[in-house]
């Protein structure tokens, strides 16, 4: 909610009629297009232009509705001709992406060239033709754009549920601006209860450095956890150890109280040997972008 962010915020909340208008338009461009099994959502499957406006009249948005509107919203507001742009992982990434590929196809975004965080995202932009580099050759973006698991009142994050926090981090921090979109459940007081903790390790004696991260004095009452079956999902749904794209395991650490300083953790966790990174963000945020029953507000650090 709002009041948790009475400072350094500008709101922007759409009147009604131009929010129902433009989920109507955005379910219309999601009928029509292919998507990645990986993260492509439910939202506007089966249904038409007409039959999704009359679903947002009379129902509550879910989901994967608000989702699309901060995804259209980020690069609409943010992205111009001939930026070079950062390409998030997860559900709402997804819909930045989409919007991206549309905005080139029909000429009102020209010279793009973007950086995926994820083989997934990867094979969703090279699917809508959005040309892609890397940080190998362009080690300076205009701005990135990613969702975010968790958003704390001073803009700290939890990412990594899609098992690509690694990348992102990467990227996102060559980016001249960070542009985090969410719905508002992913708002929170503190973060730790609201959603595990991701750390990515090195295979070798990993154990032991899960052990060790449990031991760290940020981290004390955490239960670590070795994911297991597919990396894009802290939920196992398999017997093997989850594997991310750079052949790294996953250890989620669960908070049954708030974290007491992020950053310092972030940076006990960083300092570990055998810790390859985090999914604590601090510091990095330029804007969040929510979108919630009322419309989508905007929140500046």
């Amino acid at each position: 909610s709002t009041d948790l962010y009475p400072t350094n915020f500008i709101s922007v909340v759409l009147p009604s009629t131009m929010t129902m208008k433009l989920v109507a338009t955005a379910f219309a461009a999601l009928a029509t297009q292919q998507h990645v099994a990986a993260f492509a959502p439910a939202v506007g499957r089966g249904y038409s232009a007409s039959s999704a406006l009359r679903m947002a009249e009379t129902t509550a948005l879910s989901q994967d509705e608000l989702k699309k509107m901060v995804g259209y919203k980020s690069v609409d507001d943010y992205v111009e001709s001939g930026m070079v742009v950062g390409l998030g992982t997860g559900s709402t990434a997804y819909f930045a992406v989409e919007r991206l590929g549309e905005k080139l196809k029909s000429g009102d975004l020209k010279d793009i060239v973007a950086i995926p965080t994820s083989v997934r995202t990867k094979e969703q932009a090279e699917g809508l033709g959005i040309p892609l580099v890397t940080l190998d050759t362009h080690s300076k973006l205009d701005v990135a754009i990613d969702g975010a698991d968790n958003v704390d009142p001073e803009f700290n994050l939890v990412k990594g549920g899609g098992g690509a926090l690694l990348r992102e981090k990467m990227v996102e921090l060559a980016a001249d601006k960070f542009v985090v979109i969410v719905d508002e459940s992913k708002m929170c007081s503190g973060l730790g209860p609201g959603f595990p903790i991701p750390v990515e390790i090195t295979p070798f004696c990993h154990e032991h450095t899960l052990r060790t991260i449990a031991a760290l004095p940020t981290c004390e009452g955490c239960d670590a956890v070795l994911r297991m079956g597919t990396s894009s999902s802290n939920v196992p749904d398999g017997d093997d150890i989850a594997v991310t794209d750079n052949g790294n395991y996953i250890v989620d650490l669960h908070f049954k109280e708030a974290i007491k300083d992020a950053p310092a953790m972030a940076t006990e966790l960083k300092n570990t040997v055998g810790v390859v990174d985090h999914g604590l963000f601090c510091g990095m945020t330029t804007a969040v972008i929510i979108a919630g029953s009322d419309g989508i507000s905007v929140k500046e650090a």
